[in-house]
């Protein structure tokens, strides 16, 4: 086994039928690994699921019967949780609806939240003090920083993502299990699809990232294989921007 093998290990990809969640798992899908991704829509996660050759799975996680569709559609050691699915809300200050911030809450931190919960008994059976189970969450360059865009109950809670991330990871280490976070900067996926779908648009963002491109789907999968192999073993409670440089 390499230092960044991931071959065999059984991992979980919520929101895995596109964008983000679709370049994590088909990294993770050519590196050998058993992957199981989830999203509210059949048609997409089936459809993406055969193209790549991984399991679909049909839940809605913001719902509890979404989230008992999932846990049961997993059995024996899970190796990996990836915590990617998600929704944003734009809207200007004074016409902000105060419900975005309940959907968003509950899809984007409470979910992550629930479903570490109940695929506990699963990590615990993977983890080991060599090889620790893994937790990771996706969060955004959005938590981190303050965004242009007027994206109030989005930002808000993928900085909640990361903290909570921390939680969890103090809580889990002694457990063997690590729980780290990714958080993406400009990426082709449905949430940037209004900006990155019109071509000006795509470059002057692409002009205010520092390494002066939009991120690529190997930008995505190369991270989250890192942290769920042998050379990220020993990290554990890190919020890791994969932004081309923007926070810094």
């Amino acid at each position: 086994m390499t230092l960044f093998s991931v071959e065999g290990k059984t991992v979980v990809v919520t929101g895995g039928s596109r964008g983000i969640g679709r370049m994590i798992a088909a990294g993770f899908t050519a590196a050998g690994a058993k992957v199981v991704i989830s999203a509210r829509k059949a048609a997409e996660v089936e459809r993406t699921a055969a193209e790549l050759g991984c399991t679909p799975v049909v839940a809605d996680l913001s719902t509890p019967e979404g989230v008992d569709a999932l846990v049961s559609a997993v059995t024996g050691p899970l190796h990996v949780l990836i915590n990617n699915a998600g929704a944003t809300w734009g809207a200007p200050l004074e016409e902000y609806p105060g419900h975005a911030f309940d959907k968003l809450w509950n899809i984007n931190v409470k979910g992550a939240f629930t479903l570490v919960q109940r695929l506990l008994p699963r990590l615990r059976e993977a983890a080991g003090e060599d090889d620790p189970a893994r937790v990771i969450n996706v969060g955004s360059v959005d938590g981190i920083r303050v965004p242009v865009m007027e994206t109030y109950a989005y930002s808000s809670t993928k900085a909640a993502v990361h903290m909570l991330t921390r939680h969890l990871a103090r809580q889990l280490a002694p457990e063997h299990i690590t729980v780290n976070a990714i958080a993406p900067g400009p990426f082709d996926s449905k949430m940037m699809a209004f900006a990155l779908d019109d071509p000006s648009t795509r470059a002057s963002i692409a002009s205010n990232v520092p390494l002066g491109r939009i991120g690529r789907p190997d930008d995505m999968a190369g991270a989250a294989i890192f942290l769920a192999s042998r050379a990220g073993a020993y990290l554990t409670g890190t919020v890791i921007p994969v932004d081309g440089g923007i926070t810094a």
